[in-house]
């Protein structure tokens, strides 16, 4: 039973600390959204753009009218 306990604390801080990492990639493309209000589907599909081969402009753009 400890086992597990630890193992399910382990998964949760894992969790939480890979979304700072992708609020933060986020929030430099898209300063002051609100990323909090974002379902996970927008989040991974942000997450896609900011790791596509497109140009920072176009990154840039395409964030910010999703986060609108």
């Amino acid at each position: 039973m400890k086992t597990l306990i630890t193992a399910a604390a382990l998964a949760l801080t894992a969790f939480s600390a890979s979304a700072m990492v992708d609020t933060t990639a986020i929030q430099q493309y898209a300063p002051n959204a609100d990323v909090s209000t974002l379902s996970d589907a927008e989040v991974n599909t942000i997450l896609s753009i900011i790791h596509s081969g497109d140009s920072e402009s176009e990154k840039r753009a395409t964030i910010q009218a999703l986060v609108k």
